[in-house]
């Protein structure tokens, strides 16, 4: 009688053994399944060497440049950002207008950043425009501010204020502020690409008015 009892034990350990694995071999698939799938675009991307341009909030908006950085196989795309600083924020870019001026303008379809790549913003060209600042943006200041791709996904990055001079573009004059006339005085941002990047009392804006 104990010998039946002894392989009937044994067969029943296995059988809750084999059972115990097969949920333990589906979460690993399934783990890896995820590792395998493309991440969001707010899981991919980063933001290298992030910085802001001081601006009062007199002065109205400035700049974010930095380089968005993607990690995964898929490309990605900024669509949208935000930030507690700004009342506002878009996504710019500098382009020519009908007579050659670089003109500042809002970038249609946002930011591609290629997947295993890179997607620089700077002076003169794509960047992360602040505008409707609430407060003054001085240097050694810290500012957040969040991406939003296509897809929905979201990231954040904090970026140091920092004075910036020396800037050589040139965001067309009067043919950027006529094509940013929601904006105010956009060429507080680049319309006098050297006297406003120089600093607070070179604002282009000023010069406008």
């Amino acid at each position: 009688m104990d010998t039946p009892r002894t392989a009937a034990l044994a067969a029943a350990v296995a059988l809750l053994l084999a059972g115990c694995g097969a949920p333990d071999g589906g979460g690993s698939g399934g783990d890896g399944g995820g590792s395998g799938a493309s991440a969001t675009g707010g899981e991919a991307v980063t933001v290298e060497d992030a910085w802001v341009k001081a601006a009062t909030e007199e002065d109205g908006m400035t700049g974010v440049f930095g380089e968005l950085v993607n990690g995964s196989g898929a490309e990605a795309a900024v669509t949208a950002a935000s930030s507690p600083a700004a009342g506002r924020v878009e996504l710019h870019e500098v382009a020519p207008d009908e007579g050659g001026n670089p003109v500042m303008r809002e970038k249609e379809g946002g930011f591609p950043v290629p997947s295993d790549g890179s997607h620089p913003l700077e002076p003169g060209a794509d960047h992360i425009m602040l505008m409707d600042l609430r407060e003054d943006l001085r240097p050694g200041d810290e500012i957040t501010v969040e991406l939003e791709f296509a897809g929905g996904s979201t990231a954040e990055f904090t970026a140091p204020v920092k004075e910036y001079e020396g800037a050589e573009e040139d965001y067309g004059g009067d043919a950027d502020g006529e094509g940013h006339e929601s904006h105010g005085d956009d060429e507080d941002h680049g319309g006098d690409g050297e006297e406003e990047h120089g600093g607070e009392s070179g604002r282009g804006g000023d010069g406008d008015h």
